[in-house]
């Protein structure tokens, strides 16, 4: 790759700016090298006038001091042929003597020693300008590694990975995934929690080429990205809640085919690329743009492999039932995902009911210990019932919403069961509401039915969710567009 840095003369070349101390401080030393005629130029970022030398030249745009990588002003270098052979940063009179080759720099009183300052062209606040017209046009902050450095454990080490090996955003790569959509990277889709950064579609194609995604994937993870970071989701209390939940994405439309999602058997496991990527991508977002770290704002006491990313699509070709996007009145050509505060997944065994009622009473059982079993009405849950399941409920002629509503009422108990120090547990309800009954799920909208996983086993699955309402999550569902 030819480089395209701006030459440097031959010589001793310095890097300052006026608003540092360490650079005024220099001053009589860059003279002093002038008039020695082995200072070849001094590069100036925020005034023209300084310093007053016939070597000082105005580097105000910063081009210069971001093409050769300037951290620290000052900054003294040494070229040859047009390279750059050696460098050295701040002010140290012993450093500089032995690097020029002259003794006794400065004048009589010198600080000998001064730290320098940050360079204007590494300033937090001007790299996305600078990246954008003298770097690769990508507004995020580019960092290389070493050559004798292990990219991948450098990764690591800079603490951007959830724990598994990240796939290096290069510039290629980023760009490649910006691609996938015809959203500008520099769009600002929402303030991600917990730190309420401004969150780019430039930052979520990084994080999704860390995460393994391909293109295609981005229009998902946008728009998971979008309902996540919204105040009725709740992601901050999410990622603060010592309960072991994570966001549960599922995807409806056309783009489950188009981008190969597996909506069969093992859906909740391992060995499908988009299943497994594009939740990651939504937490490595969380994490690294956000700041929502394990161990910091996450304060999850157990956590649970929905942390890591759990994402999967509902089958709406198998469904005997219309899908859960067509339930929220999305149509069968539209694309949506919808984002779920939930735990794990967690298996309901039942094969020997024969009869609906018989079987809508099991998986009401098997849904009555997600959390805990006298803790009812605040955690919503999804099921996903398992094509062998859903043909009892179909051969008996039972639609969804007849399925929905016999499980939840099979879950209704007296709640002298349920009250604090029933059964010797002093976990429960309040005494106040003893003397009724309730179920365990919220009628309006408690528990969401999907329909997948193999076409072998009498099995179905339960992912129990965090607290809901507005002193928790509500899920949200968002059209996917490019």
């Amino acid at each position: 790759m030819a480089d395209n840095r701006p030459q440097l003369p031959n010589g001793f070349v310095a890097f300052v700016k006026k608003d540092c101390p360490t650079c005024e401080l220099v001053v009589p030393v860059l003279e002093q090298l002038a008039e020695l005629e082995i200072l070849s130029a001094v590069f100036t970022q925020d005034d023209i006038s300084f310093p007053e030398l016939p070597v000082t030249s105005d580097d105000t745009s910063l081009e210069i001091s971001f093409f050769h990588e300037v951290e620290t002003v000052p900054t003294l270098m040494k070229i040859q042929n047009g390279i750059e052979v050696d460098r050295i940063v701040g002010w140290s009179q012993d450093q500089w003597e032995a690097f020029v080759g002259v003794n006794d720099l400065g004048p009589d009183g010198i600080r000998p020693y001064s730290p320098g300052c940050g360079s204007l062209s590494v300033d937090p606040d001007l790299q996305g300008q600078l990246q954008k017209k003298y770097g690769s046009g990508m507004t995020s902050r580019e960092i290389a590694f070493a050559s004798a450095e292990d990219e991948f454990e450098a990764m690591y080490d800079r603490g951007w990975s959830d724990g598994l090996p990240l796939i290096p955003p290069t510039v290629e790569r980023v760009s490649a995934m910006l691609a996938g959509t015809n959203r500008e990277p520099e769009e600002v889709l929402a303030l991600v929690p917990p730190n309420l950064v401004d969150l780019t579609v430039e930052k979520v194609a990084i994080n999704a080429v860390m995460a393994g995604c391909k293109p295609e994937y981005l229009p998902v993870v946008i728009a998971a990205l979008e309902a996540a970071c919204t105040d009725q989701f709740n992601m901050h209390g999410l990622l603060a809640t010592t309960m072991p939940v994570g966001p549960i994405l599922f995807v409806n439309g056309p783009i489950r085919k188009s981008i190969g999602m597996n909506s069969g058997m093992n859906l909740l496991g391992q060995g499908n690329r988009p299943n497994s990527t594009i939740g990651r991508a939504i937490q490595l977002t969380i994490r690294n743009v956000g700041g929502g770290r394990p161990g910091e704002v996450d304060r999850a006491t157990h956590g649970s492999p929905a942390k890591y990313g759990l994402c999967f699509a509902e089958d709406e070709e198998g469904s005997p039932w219309p899908s859960y996007a067509q339930d929220q009145g999305f149509s069968p050509e539209q694309n949506t995902v919808t984002i779920f505060p939930g735990e794990g997944p967690r298996v309901i065994v039942d094969q020997l009911s024969r009869s609906p009622d018989e079987l809508a009473r099991s998986l009401a059982i098997g849904i009555i210990g997600n959390v805990h079993p006298k803790l009812v009405m605040a955690f919503d849950a999804i099921l996903v019932i398992g094509p062998e399941h859903a043909s009892r409920f179909v051969e008996a002629g039972w639609t969804k919403e007849k399925v929905n509503e016999e499980i939840i009422n099979h879950t209704i108990r007296e709640t002298d069961e349920l009250v604090r120090g029933a059964d010797g547990i002093g976990e429960g309800l309040p005494e106040v509401f003893a003397g009724s009954t309730l179920p365990k799920l919220r009628p309006d909208g408690g528990l969401i039915i999907l329909y997948g996983g193999g076409e072998a086993g009498l099995f179905s699955a339960t992912i129990g969710g965090w607290i809901s309402g507005d002193k928790g999550s509500l899920y949200q569902t968002r059209e996917i567009t490019l």
